[in-house]
């Protein structure tokens, strides 16, 4: 059964509910989780590790020959003869070195961004599959925008992490240890200083981090919250210029989008705090070397190039410390964006068919519903033990005031949803224990919301049929009443649509889709409000083509328009969730119950 979450009373119902902040448990998870995944990748990995090993150690001989290079002048100097030859030939290879580092730095941070390019386009991948994957009920509790954020924005943020974070981490954490081996083998003494500021650094480092953690997950929260909301308003525009709107949602943007602002302020003001200080702890272990280097120096135990040699591997030991420090913010909000498209990928997918299920080929079109009762919330029911049995071939028409249950049924009846209780039969068959992409073939549906995607109409027609030939997509939009009006455009059937169709009327892109599905020739049609969009005199030559399509074919109508429905073998009146009359339109009038009641409301 398609899962329901909390607060769901409807279709579309409740949406932009995000989650809590994770626990530390799920922290850690997500952590590992992260680096299993990263270990699929482990080949690219280990070329990278060796070429920041190459870089850093060439980078890590430059100190060393500098202080070789005063070493030679100050004994030159004490001799009275410089040996100039000798500190050039120094200086050339320590320009050697840096150059080798620059050029292998450069290579590792173009391998890098390629491994980071193909992770970034699996896990593109791997959320797009899930999507495709997840039942109907999680698009219906979760906010467009908000899942647009997680493929776009934390995507986009974790592949930051990974493409320079992990580069400056592989870096420093060679450059530390390497440093740390030099000064030792230069001056243990003088390694002491770093015995208390490190320490220090990691602490206070380790506590604004703690802080910050939660403050990067909000901060990636409020961005998805405030991205739902201007999908929101993009595609509700012309409402919210119609109603004068513009005033109410001004504000209502300007304080979600304060309210996420805001979120991004205090995540990077507190995480900022980690590089000054860290930076200072770093300036303070300077002036500590220094001035015990000169005392070392004044009782000849070091020499001045084995003080510069350490100054230099202490900067270098420092820096990367000072980096990771300043880096912890963007590995937080990486960490944050990695939850948030794990959360995704965990979503429970669609129930898988039972291996026994059955592949329906062609249904006859007998559909039959026994006590089947359902609702969103199991402690609220939406259908209440609906009976019905529908002979193949047959215009079941379901009319009934807004929020009555009739788009459930049709739900249903396309197992985006399950029962709570009974049974829904196609052909004398649960349809519990049919593939649900068989079944789903048996249906064509034209839906209120028309939905056109950018191409051609000629693609947009044939988009349920594969293989349909041009001849095949001419008769069905023939027979939809919208070839006249192709044949007038400039490019015809090759003419490309925009943004949902944009570049079209309402009615025309009804019309579309309404082709659409007479192309499909399924054997099961639901047509709900088809023909909402589109004035009187194209729905009369819609209804004309409709009548051709339905014959032989089992109709499930939903209309609020009752003449639409007149001639339908069997009208179902839902109230409150139960059929509370069922018969012809004729039969109906003759009961004078709630159908003539909702007639009689239309036309009086």
């Amino acid at each position: 059964m398609a899962a329901r979450g909390p607060g769901m009373g409807r279709p579309g119902g409740p949406k932009g509910q995000t989650a809590e902040p994770m626990a530390p448990e799920r922290r850690r998870h997500t952590l590992l989780r992260l680096m299993r995944f990263l270990m699929e990748y482990r080949m690219g990995f280990a070329v990278a590790l060796i070429l920041s090993v190459g870089g850093n150690l060439f980078a890590l001989i430059g100190p060393q020959l500098s202080g070789q290079a005063i070493d030679v002048i100050e004994k030159g100097l004490a001799a009275g003869k410089v040996e100039i030859g000798e500190v050039f030939t120094v200086c050339m290879w320590m320009l050697l070195f840096y150059l080798l580092s620059s050029v292998l730095g450069y290579i590792l941070s173009a391998w890098m961004i390629r491994i980071s390019k193909r992770i970034s386009l699996r896990l593109r991948k791997d959320v797009f599959d899930r999507l495709l994957s997840l039942p109907v009920s999680y698009f219906d509790q979760h906010a467009t925008g908000d899942i647009i954020s997680k493929i776009s924005y934390d995507i986009d943020t974790l592949n930051s992490g990974i493409s320079q974070d992990l580069v400056a981490i592989f870096s420093s954490v060679i450059t530390v240890a390497g440093s740390l081996i030099s000064m030792v083998m230069i001056s243990p003494k003088l390694v002491l200083v770093f015995a208390v500021t490190v320490p220090v650094s990691m602490v206070m480092t380790k506590k604004i981090t703690s802080m910050t953690r939660p403050l990067f997950r909000r901060r990636s929260r409020k961005l998805g919250e405030l991205n739902a909301m201007s999908e929101e308003l993009i595609t509700g525009q012309k409402t919210l210029k119609a109603y004068h709107q513009e005033e109410n949602t001004r504000a209502r943007y300007a304080d979600m989008n304060r309210d996420a602002v805001e979120a991004y302020y205090q995540a990077d003001y507190y995480g900022a705090m980690v590089g000054p200080f860290v930076n200072f702890m770093n300036n303070l272990s300077m002036t500590l070397v220094s001035v015990l280097g000169a005392l070392m120096y004044l009782h000849g135990e070091i020499s001045l190039g084995q003080i510069s040699a350490f100054v230099l591997y202490s900067r270098k030991f420092s820096g990367p410390i000072n980096e990771v420090a300043n880096i912890m913010g963007e590995l937080q909000s990486a960490l944050a964006a990695a939850e948030r498209v794990f959360q995704l990928l965990d979503e429970a997918p669609e129930t898988e068919d039972s291996p026994d299920a059955l592949a329906l080929d062609e249904a006859e079109g007998r559909v039959s519903l026994t006590d089947v009762s359902f609702g969103y919330q199991p402690e609220k029911r939406i259908l209440h033990h609906l009976n019905l049995d529908v002979r193949p071939g047959s215009q079941i028409a379901i009319v009934g005031p807004t929020g009555a249950g009739k788009t459930t049924l049709i739900n249903l009846l396309m197992r985006f949803y399950d029962t709570d209780e009974g049974t829904i039969a196609v052909d004398g068959h649960d349809i519990r224990q049919m593939t649900r992409e068989s079944l789903r073939r048996q249906y064509a549906m034209v839906l209120q919301d028309t939905w056109l995607f950018e191409g051609t109409i000629y693609e947009n027609i044939a988009y349920g049929k594969t293989g349909a030939t041009r001849e095949d997509v001419e008769r069905a939009a023939r027979m939809a009443g919208i070839h006249s009006y192709i044949m007038q455009l400039p490019q015809g059937y090759d003419t490309v649509l925009t943004d949902e169709g944009t570049n079209i009327s309402k009615g025309q892109k009804q019309l579309l889709t309404i082709a659409r599905a007479i192309l499909l020739n399924a054997r099961m049609l639901i047509l709900d409000e088809a023909t909402s969009n589109v004035d009187t005199r194209t729905e009369q030559r819609i209804q004309k083509a409709m009548t051709t399509l339905m014959k032989g074919k089992t109709c499930f109508i939903i209309a609020h328009r009752l003449s639409t429905i007149v001639h339908a073998d069997q009208i179902l009146v839902v109230k409150d969730g139960n059929i509370v009359e069922t018969g012809t339109h004729k039969e109906l009038l003759a009961q004078n119950g709630f159908y003539k009641q909702l007639y009689e409301a239309q036309y009086s």
